[in-house]
């Protein structure tokens, strides 16, 4: 379905100084390196593609089993499973460039500051437009969430990191902390464009027969339909303390959820685990916004953010 060129121009916004068709975007992890979506439709509608969370050198990742379903969601341990960063810009990017000529999120990970660094002067000569800062990956252990569960560590990172590039930088918090609004404005503070809210919950399932946690590692990334009330509630506190945009996640699967988190104070939304249910989720919700706008009677998806603050 080709949309309107009116339906179009309402959908347009902006992340600082990077446009986007419109703030509909895959999360990392849930849409591979963009390029192995490209055979169910066309990529280029998406606001913007966020790469599969990347490190310094190859990663396999924990062990299976690496899923659980669960009733109103999934949890998930993959353990930033990657080619390391040089395959990545080498490999990866050119691949995803041969059908896609939008905005790039580059997800980065690590286990140690000046690995984050290292990460981050990698991506600097390349073409990706936004660098996500994932302080927030609960699956790696002595990595990830680590440094976002406090003010000092996640200052640390977000400073590092904005000394090696001049690309913008969104940092990616864990709604796993006491007050997550902190570390936020600490991050903003230290020189953080924008910010991704939230990760996933820390959950656990155990199978009934032996009592043993199903999933490798134990606890495990709790995403989906259910998680949705907390990111919405945490964006909604975060965007009333800052001034960078904040990128929503968490739960999102409609139009409707779109335009909650937006109202929330989301300037985007990425969508994760939507994806693996359905692949042609991203595609559904854009076409469905301008009909939802014209529903509600808002003639722009930007009057939506922020809009329950205001």
């Amino acid at each position: 379905m080709q949309l309107p060129k009116e339906q179009l121009n309402i959908l347009k916004t902006k992340l600082g100084d990077i446009s986007l068709k419109n703030p509909v975007i895959p999360a990392s992890g849930t849409f591979g390196f963009g390029y192995e979506m490209a055979r169910f439709y066309d990529i280029n509608i998406l606001g913007a593609i966020v790469l599969k969370g990347t490190t310094k050198d190859q990663r396999y990742g924990n062990e299976l089993p690496r899923i659980a379903e669960c009733s109103s969601g999934l949890l998930n341990a993959i353990g930033l499973q990657n080619p390391g960063v040089t395959e990545v810009i080498a490999t990866e990017i050119p691949k995803l460039r041969e059908y896609y000529n939008g905005p790039i999120v580059a997800n980065i990970s690590g286990f140690s500051v000046s690995e984050y660094a290292k990460v981050v002067e990698c991506f600097d000569d390349t073409d990706v437009d936004i660098l996500e800062i994932n302080i927030s990956c609960p699956n790696a252990k002595d990595g990830g969430m680590v440094f976002g569960t406090s003010v000092a560590s996640a200052v640390k990172v977000t400073r590092a990191v904005r000394r090696v590039t001049d690309k913008p930088i969104y940092v990616k918090l864990t709604p796993n902390v006491t007050d997550i609004v902190s570390i936020a404005k600490a991050c903003e503070d230290e020189g953080a464009n924008g910010l991704t809210l939230i990760n996933t919950l820390l959950g656990m399932r155990i199978e009934p027969k032996t009592g043993k946690p199903i999933v490798s590692i134990g606890a495990a990334g709790f995403s989906g339909p259910a998680i949705k009330p907390v990111a919405i509630r945490i964006v909604w506190q975060v965007a009333k303390e800052v001034t960078i945009p904040i990128v929503g996640v968490g739960g999102i699967s409609s139009a409707d959820d779109v335009i909650e988190m937006l109202s929330a104070g989301a300037s985007a939304v990425q969508i994760g685990t939507a994806n693996l249910i359905n692949p042609y989720v991203c595609k559904e919700i854009i076409e469905q916004l301008p009909i939802k706008l014209k529903e509600y009677e808002i003639s722009n998806i930007n009057d939506c953010v922020g809009r329950s603050i205001r």
